[in-house]
């Protein structure tokens, strides 16, 4: 169940604080306690990171930053259930990832989450139309095709649905990448360096369709990046170093 919570809480009506603090854990739909990840290597174990605590409410949008190699992309990969924690915990939408296995895990993702990377990952023998009627279609929707098609023309690729990804410039594949992303109307949307295979003015484009179709969709973003103007855009910043939380 969705609940919108007014901006100015002093406005919600609330008979006792029992009653506040299940309105404030009803608005969470991400929340990580005590996250690590450590790798083997050669001479002993490395940390990539440690005692990440973060919590992130329904609707909102939250950029995470931070130079390369600070483990911003560890960090969503292990909020997003792409990856297991060495410590800590992961829950989505209140359930526990780090309980699940990876088909479980796979489950939460399927009914909640939406990915755009910044390599695109489109399937290079399907066009356009297809890959993105492809996560529609693992589902069994029966109106795969024509939800694809307006998705496709949401974003200005109406010509261009029986283009292979091979056909496209860079600009159009992450076009199609965020029309396969929001096909599903995931309640999470995570986006790693969405531009970064783009040029700057290319960029700029897909940053405002992504920011106007996470609007009108109400998603919940969570964005990687080492562009600050980029972060500005978000309604909150984490700042990753080091593999900690600063």
């Amino acid at each position: 169940m969705f609940l919108e919570i007014a901006p100015d809480e002093n406005n919600v009506t609330i008979n006792s604080k029992e009653n506040l603090n299940m309105l404030k854990s009803d608005s969470l739909i991400i929340e990580a306690r005590n996250l690590g990840k450590t790798v083997q290597v050669a001479d002993g174990g490395l940390n990539i990171l440690s005692s990440v605590d973060l919590t992130i409410n329904r609707g909102e949008s939250i950029a995470i930053v931070g130079a390369s190699g600070s483990g911003k992309s560890t960090l969503l990969g292990l909020l997003a259930g792409l990856d297991a924690p060495s410590q800590g915990t992961v829950a989505l939408n209140g359930e526990e990832l780090t309980s699940l296995d990876e088909d479980g895990r796979a489950e939460v993702r399927n009914k909640l989450v939406g990915f755009v990377f910044q390599s695109f990952q489109l399937m290079p023998r399907l066009t356009a139309l297809e890959n993105v009627m492809l996560p529609l279609e693992l589902r069994g929707d029966a109106n795969a095709k024509q939800t694809a098609v307006n998705l496709l023309e949401r974003v200005g690729l109406g010509s261009r649905l029986d283009h292979t990804p091979m056909k496209l410039s860079g600009g159009e594949q992450q076009r199609v990448a965020l029309a396969r992303a929001f096909v599903t109307q995931p309640a999470i949307l995570f986006a790693d360096e969405p531009t970064g295979n783009l040029d700057s003015k290319t960029g700029e484009q897909i940053i405002e369709l992504l920011f106007e179709l996470n609007k009108e969709k109400q998603t919940t973003l969570v964005l990687v990046t080492h562009d600050s103007g980029l972060a500005s855009r978000c309604q909150r910043t984490v700042h990753i170093e080091a593999g900690r939380l600063v």
